[in-house]
């Protein structure tokens, strides 16, 4: 694959690093990752220890995920209307909070499902206010001939702390200390994170919307009006949105809910080897986000995005057809590499496209419309597992998800995007670039 005009050299990923606020973020970022990947290997085991069927399992992930689809889009408007930072470090403070209390519980042995439940719900409602903001504030702190690099990074400490180091310490510490020791400690990873946010130095509120006349309620609809009309305005970016939403209802429910239910009564393996499996899937991911960090923008780009969201889950699916590690982990390693592939062009795409002063709520819309099915997902897993067992239900759920990302290529003008002129780049900064006075404007 060619690169594009972004190519940059292997050391310009770590440019965007030099400005000071954006390092903070970066560094808080990754803290908190890490804490998460504990908790994702912590989470499965402990339900799956309180209730051994994929049922119990995916209504907790529903519990997780409908928060999410309830708030996004008034994360989306928070975060055009409120300085981004203060709603970043009010959605670590509302995590630091679930996790704490399901730390406590789990350690003295009084956590019931219905308890993990609420607090997971409650976790879900702050990584709902999370992920616009932190989406709409990196143009706020890196130039735009920097971009790329500055979302290859973001892809890259996803999966490295994410899905490498937090899960393959998750599964030692739960292995050896149990659960609650690893929601204590994504706890106070969020406190980390929290730090590092007070410490940066943009502190300016989005530019107002042309919205910005009316008040209250009327004020709250019409901005998400505002983003719903620009969304709808480019076929680029609302057929992706549809694409998503249908790719994630057949995968994301079977994927976190059946592959460590196989691990462990299939693979016969503990809660370290999941947590080995999920890091062989940020080996991959990490690899991928390097990749096209230092290459730049593949020329085809929404071609190569496409394609490398419909290889992602159908690779997933091999999980299903063996009960080697070996080869589930060669499978997570490839299928990880794709998906970190294409949301870095994805993110850059949207960054360079959508007005700043839409950015938070097209963001907030990506969310909403992406994961809008993902609860009806996991609330179909058990189910559907119960009635066609849990191999089935992951092979099938894997290829349909592939088969529908790569339809939506036929889509006529979906590549129409990539013909437009990529927006003009200034000059590389001095020294140390400053975030923009009153600055207009995010998987």
């Amino acid at each position: 694959m060619r690169a594009g005009r972004g190519s940059v050299t292997r050391a310009a990923i770590l440019r965007p690093l030099a400005i000071r606020d954006f390092a903070l973020l970066w560094l808080g970022q990754s803290v908190s990752l890490i804490g998460d990947g504990l908790y994702f290997v912590a989470i499965a085991w402990q339900v799956y220890d309180l209730d051994n069927s994929p049922g119990a399992l995916s209504v907790v992930g529903a519990a997780w995920m409908a928060p999410q689809v309830a708030f996004l889009l008034v994360g989306g408007v928070l975060a055009d209307r409120y300085a981004r930072r203060n709603v970043l470090i009010a959605a670590d403070l509302i995590r630091l909070v679930a996790l704490a209390l399901l730390a406590a519980l789990a350690l003295s042995d009084s956590l019931e499902l219905w308890h993990a439940i609420v607090l997971v719900a409650l976790y879900g409602s702050g990584e709902a206010m999370f992920g616009p903001a932190f989406g709409a504030i990196v143009p706020e702190l890196v130039p735009p001939h920097l971009l790329v690099q500055a979302n290859a990074l973001d892809q890259l400490v996803k999966p490295l702390a994410l899905r490498l180091a937090g899960p393959a310490l998750g599964g030692a510490i739960v292995a050896t200390a149990g659960a609650g020791v690893a929601f204590a400690i994504d706890a106070a990873s969020f406190a980390v994170s929290a730090v590092a946010l007070a410490l940066m130095r943009t502190h300016a509120r989005p530019t107002p919307s042309t919205a910005s006349a009316a008040s209250g309620a009327q004020q709250v609809v019409l901005e998400l009006r505002e983003g719903l009309t620009f969304v709808r305005s480019q076929r680029w970016l609302w057929a992706t949105l549809l694409a998503a939403a249908l790719t994630l209802l057949f995968s994301w429910g079977p994927k976190e809910v059946l592959v460590p239910f196989l691990v462990k009564n299939e693979m016969h393996g503990g809660a370290e080897v999941y947590g080995l499996l999920l890091a062989a899937g940020g080996v991959g991911a990490v690899l991928a986000s390097v990749w096209v960090g230092t290459r730049g923008l593949p020329r085809r780009h929404v071609l190569f995005m496409y394609v490398a969201w419909a290889i992602g889950p159908g690779l997933v699916g091999i999980v299903a057809l063996t009960d080697q590690v070996a080869v589930a982990m060669a499978a997570y390693l490839a299928a990880s590499a794709c998906l970190a592939a294409g949301l870095v062009v994805w993110t850059t795409l949207m960054q360079r496209h959508v007005p700043g002063p839409l950015l938070g709520r097209v963001s907030s819309l990506d969310w909403f419309v992406s994961v809008s099915l993902v609860p009806l997902s996991f609330l179909l897993v058990g189910p559907v597992s119960a009635a066609v067992g849990a191999d089935t239900t992951l092979l099938v759920g894997s290829l349909l998800a592939a088969v529908f990302t790569l339809g939506f290529l036929a889509l006529p003008g979906l590549r129409e995007v990539e013909r437009r002129p990529p927006p003009a780049e200034p000059d590389p900064a001095p020294a140390r670039a400053q975030p923009l006075p009153d600055p207009i404007a995010p998987p």
